[in-house]
């Protein structure tokens, strides 16, 4: 399961929880970002929850930076932008 709590316009708490076990992280999104992925065409927790099952289909959680933006994500996985872009 996959909780995206808004603590700001630009920071979140994710919390996901998976095989009885529980990890949070802080992500930061800004707008711009947030409008060139989405086109304003869903919520930046949709966007978060969304780039989270992206992240947990390649890696375990516990491989997932604890607090990070999410621009960083394309350096790891270069596909990111584009699969996130033609899922909405």
């Amino acid at each position: 399961m996959i909780n995206v709590e808004k603590k700001s316009q630009h920071k979140f708490i994710v919390t996901v929880e998976e095989g009885g076990t529980r990890r949070e992280y802080t992500v930061s999104l800004d707008d711009e970002y947030y409008r060139e992925l989405t086109g304003g065409k869903i919520t930046k927790q949709e966007l978060i929850k969304n780039s989270f099952e992206f992240l947990l289909e390649r890696e375990p959680k516990e491989s997932i930076l604890a607090k990070f933006n999410l621009r960083v994500i394309s350096q790891y996985f270069p596909e990111f932008e584009e699969r996130i872009k033609n899922s909405k």
